[in-house]
């Protein structure tokens, strides 16, 4: 209760004040040089995630090069296996293999896929998008068209078993209801250049396309006129 304690404790107070300021002022922990937020302590400057090791700042794991550099693999190496030419479907050579069906004028791709084809009269020319493979027999390159079966009901036919197709080379054909000519290209195919296929639609529409089609191959006559009234067409 003197004065000489009480100036005594204040003295003392004063003293390990001074430190906890000095700690936070100057070159403390959290302060100047291992301030961990201010100059080169853990997250400033030179730290962990700042300057040159900064994860996210300098030159660190997720840092400059992290993300936009060395793992940026999404734009360039990735793209490139999805974004790159894709390989086309079958292909003619020493991979296709090509024998006769047991109905004349129709042939068999044997390869990683069989499929139905006719010989295309017209080689080099394909009449809705389908696909062709050219094989070399000796000296001559022969080409084929794949006759996909879920867009024609003869090619699914065919491939269901049917006993008798009743069209082969050299056959005369009335094909009625030709449409744009998708499977007459095929029929026009079997019968080769010594048949003839009549192909009749009554739409004017896709009478266009038949008669596009009958440009390039000469064995067939495009008829565009109504199926049930034939002595309109009986002069062909």
């Amino acid at each position: 209760g003197c004065l000489l304690c009480t100036s005594r404790k204040e003295t003392m107070h004063g003293d390990y004040g001074a430190p906890r300021g000095g700690g936070r002022g100057g070159f403390g922990d959290r302060g100047g040089f291992r301030g961990g937020r201010g100059g080169g302590g853990d997250r400033g400057g030179f730290g962990d995630r700042g300057g040159f090791r900064g994860g996210r700042g300098g030159f660190g794991d997720r840092g400059g090069r992290g993300r936009g550099g060395d793992r940026g693999g999404r734009g360039a190496p990735r793209g490139r296996g999805r974004g790159g030419p894709r390989p086309a479907g079958m292909k003619g050579g020493s991979k296709v293999l090509v024998e006769p069906h047991r109905h004349s004028g129709v042939f068999i791709a044997r390869g990683k896929e069989d499929a139905l084809v006719t010989k295309n009269t017209v080689p080099g020319e394909s009449v809705y998008g389908e696909k062709r493979i050219a094989v070399q027999e000796g000296e001559n390159k022969i080409e084929y068209r794949v006759w996909n079966p879920f867009r024609s009901k003869i090619a699914a036919a065919i491939v269901g078993g049917v006993d008798n197709l009743y069209i082969q080379p050299g056959s005369k054909v009335l094909y009625l209801g030709a449409a744009s000519g998708t499977t007459v290209s095929h029929v026009a195919d079997i019968v080769g250049p010594t048949g003839v296929v009549y192909a009749v639609e009554f739409s004017h529409r896709s009478g266009r396309d038949l008669v596009n089609m009958a440009k390039k191959r000469t064995n067939v006559i495009p008829i565009v006129e109504d199926a049930r009234h034939p002595h309109k067409y009986r002069m062909l």
